[in-house]
């Protein structure tokens, strides 16, 4: 009796020494042992479709991860849905992931209409809605909505570096506005003012586009009549192109700033014609890739090996595959740091607490964070300008705090 209860007090030592119950495994829907299974929507079609190598670039990442083991033993399933930036369509493939794939979150979804009209239901759900493609001020709102996070260059910070430079250093210009009709359009607009301060005034035209509209033609034609003689374009990569080459079709020489989102050389000034973007001035955050400059950097050597393996048939120089290689980046961090505490709360937790992340394309200086307080992963950029080939910098990284 004596031996049999020494045999069973033994056997229960070697047991709780196993790292079954040193450290529990716990899991939520789309997630298991062997894989961690996500999901996305992304633009594969309409009129936002230059985006969509976001996604392909993050499908060839956890194709490569996978191939190396996955993360912590797991495989990542990446469901990537076409939703061709319509918010209803959104939705639609957003349920279905959810409530059909059972994925355990959705991360990267695109654009700020599409992932406004998912909000309220993956957070009444509780269900990750992180590192979502979309800079717009509303993201930051862990208060309301905590459940949702951004990766993203905030527009209002970036906007209001345009409208400080332009108060500076032009004090008698005349100033048009073209924007996108919509929270990210507006987002920028609200910056840009918030930087020109008092030289708000010196805007002389703003006219606005919809997502539908088949060309932007009689908007360009409009604010060069009005006399404006400094530009500030604030559209998706589609209409980004279209500015350009409607501005050099009317032999217009205006000063032209260009948000970062219409910036990529590949996606955005090589469809317009580079010789009608030279002297577009943007704010950036990225390494130049394509540029001889950074050719030995070893983060844009890592990113090119990446595009030559795994995405051969993408544009390395196209922005939408340098964020895309990106945003993935810091999901693989976040999953490393969940380990085998695979629910959507801890998922939430890694997600909001990580800080001065390193980033291979990231300008020299940048790195991203976010706390539970504030969403907003990274706001400082620095100013280019085109000069028919590649991105020159000039000045320093500029920083604008949010208000």
């Amino acid at each position: 009796m004596r031996l049999g209860k020494v045999l069973v007090a033994s056997a229960m030592a070697v047991v709780l020494a196993t790292p079954l119950f040193a450290a529990e495994k716990k899991y939520d829907t789309g997630a298991s042992d062997t894989e961690i299974k996500l999901g996305q929507t992304m633009p594969y079609s309409g009129p936002a479709s230059g985006y969509s190598t976001v996604g392909k670039a993050e499908l060839a990442y956890w194709k490569m991860v996978n191939s190396k083991g996955g993360i912590n033993g797991r495989k990542i399933t990446l469901l990537s849905m076409d939703d061709s930036y319509s918010p209803p369509k959104t939705v639609e493939q957003t349920r279905k992931l959810v409530e059909q794939d059972e994925v355990l979150a959705i991360a990267g979804s695109l654009g700020t209409p599409t992932n406004s009209a998912i909000q309220k239901y993956l957070n009444a759900k509780k269900i990750p809605h992180i590192l979502i493609s979309t800079g717009a001020s509303k993201w930051n709102d862990p208060k309301h909505f905590p459940w949702t996070t951004p990766f993203y260059p905030p527009y209002v910070q970036e906007a209001k570096i345009y409208g400080t430079y332009i108060a500076k250093t032009m004090p008698k210009a005349k100033i048009g506005v073209i924007f996108q009709n919509d929270d990210f359009g507006k987002d920028y607009l609200k910056g840009f003012k918030e930087g020109l301060g008092a030289k708000a005034s010196s805007i002389v035209k703003e006219v606005s586009y919809e997502i539908s509209d088949p060309t932007i033609d009689s908007q360009i034609v409009g604010l060069k009549a009005a006399g404006v003689d400094t530009l500030f374009t604030v559209t998706t990569p589609k209409f980004g192109a279209q500015v350009i080459r409607k501005v050099a079709d009317l032999n217009w020489k205006p000063a032209h700033f260009i948000v970062s989102v219409a910036s990529s050389i590949g996606g955005v000034l090589e469809p317009a014609g580079l010789e009608a973007s030279k002297g577009l001035i943007t704010a950036i955050s990225t390494k130049v890739v394509g540029d001889p400059a950074w050719d030995n950097d070893p983060g844009v050597k890592e990113f090119m090996a990446f595009m030559k393996e795994w995405y051969p048939e993408g544009n390395p120089i196209d922005g939408s595959a340098q964020t895309g290689y990106q945003s993935a980046k810091v999901l693989e961090v976040i999953l490393k740091n969940c380990g085998d505490n695979l629910t959507r709360a801890n998922l939430l937790k890694q997600a909001t607490t990580f800080k001065n992340v390193s980033l291979p394309l990231l300008l020299p200086g940048i790195t991203v964070s976010i706390s539970p307080d504030d969403y907003s992963t990274f706001n400082t950029f620095r100013l280019a300008k085109f000069d028919g080939k590649t991105w020159v910098f000039f000045g320093e990284n500029l920083s604008v705090a949010a208000k």
